[in-house]
């Protein structure tokens, strides 16, 4: 089965912050001990990175490793100092600044850490504001942010003001006044990190199941990596401003291409990320047993096994794949190898 396209594409992208950094960059070259001599300090280091369309593509290292700074040089709201933008097929460091202004209100959404509500609005104001920049009417745009505000399942709150909803409420305003403008490209930057562990896994929750429904392109920046084995299609890990590795959860559970990777991932459990569709069986597909989606993971799958000794695999489209054997699932559960 092919790949989706690739939605956005970034070559050899580079950010140092510091005076003549264009300059320094040519004359000395990617050796960072270099350029922190020259009183430069590295952000982001030639990173190659690309998103497929429709997948959740997350960002993650600890604070400082530079993945902010990435995901603001990917929406051009910072320039670059060397490299190289693509978003579907144009070259955003090309685009003027009019140009960008309007990919950024109709093509891209963005939702930040801090909610950053408009306080004297309503929730459907707030959602609806995106819409009314557009210059969309006022009954088409209020209609719009309905949709959303039910979609996120704050249906019934539309005359609230901020200031009357938890935190957990404010972010979903947040994301659903993003998703308004009905963007392409979704940008999350760390959009649950503020928010009580219970509220966080619910928010989660809602996000999967928003992105079953929408099928968005989605670029997620989190510090968690718990959060990003449970959402991310691939993730990649930044230290010092650089990607040392990219792939999916499993690729970086079991797959470690370095010490720092090995380390970031040292505790989680296989179980947690191996999916079901790494442990299809091919053959014929016995009728009367569970089916369960090949992308849960074998510890989201593990309780339907004590109702019987496999369970099939589906795809998005609920076809078959093929079956699931009791003995890998429980290996895996006991820690064992995929």
């Amino acid at each position: 089965m092919s790949l989706p396209p690739d939605t956005l594409i970034c070559r050899n992208l580079w950010k140092l912050f510091g005076s003549r950094a264009e300059e320094h960059l040519k004359s000395i070259g990617p050796d960072a001990a270099r350029l922190t001599e020259a009183g430069l300090v590295p952000a982001v280091r030639a990173v190659d990175l690309s998103v497929r369309q429709g997948e959740i593509f997350v960002i993650m290292g600890l604070s400082g490793s530079g993945k902010s700074t990435l995901v603001r040089l990917l929406s051009r709201l910072i320039e670059p100092t060397a490299g190289e933008v693509w978003f579907n097929g144009q070259n955003l460091l090309t685009a003027s600044e009019a140009e960008m202004t309007q990919i950024r209100r109709h093509k891209m959404g963005m939702v930040f850490q801090h909610f950053a509500l408009l306080p004297h609005l309503t929730v459907l104001e707030n959602v609806a504001f995106p819409l009314e920049v557009q210059g969309v009417a006022r009954r088409e745009r209020e209609a719009r942010a309905a949709e959303m505000v039910a979609l996120v399942g704050l249906a019934g709150r539309e005359a609230a003001f901020p200031r009357q909803l938890s935190g957990g409420q404010q972010q979903r305003v947040g994301i659903a006044r993003s998703l308004a403008v009905e963007p392409e490209l979704w940008f999350l930057d760390e959009p649950f990190s503020a928010l009580d562990p219970l509220i966080r896994r619910e928010l989660q929750d809602e996000f999967i199941r928003l992105q079953s429904r929408l099928k968005k392109t989605i670029v997620f920046i989190t510090h968690d990596f718990d959060e990003a084995i449970r959402l991310a299609d691939r993730i990649a890990i930044m230290k010092d401003g650089a990607v040392v590795q990219c792939g999916t959860p499993e690729d970086l559970v079991l797959n470690p291409a370095t010490d720092y990777v090995r380390e970031f991932t040292r505790a989680v459990p296989k179980a947690k990320v191996v999916r079901l569709a790494s442990l299809v069986r091919a053959g014929e597909i016995p009728g009367g047993i569970t089916r369960l989606s090949a992308r849960a993971t074998v510890a989201e799958a593990g309780p339907a096994f004590l109702d019987g000794a496999a369970l099939v695999g589906v795809d998005d489209e609920g076809r078959a794949l093929g079956t699931v054997a009791r003995e890998d699932v429980i290996r895996l559960l006991l820690g064992g190898e995929a």
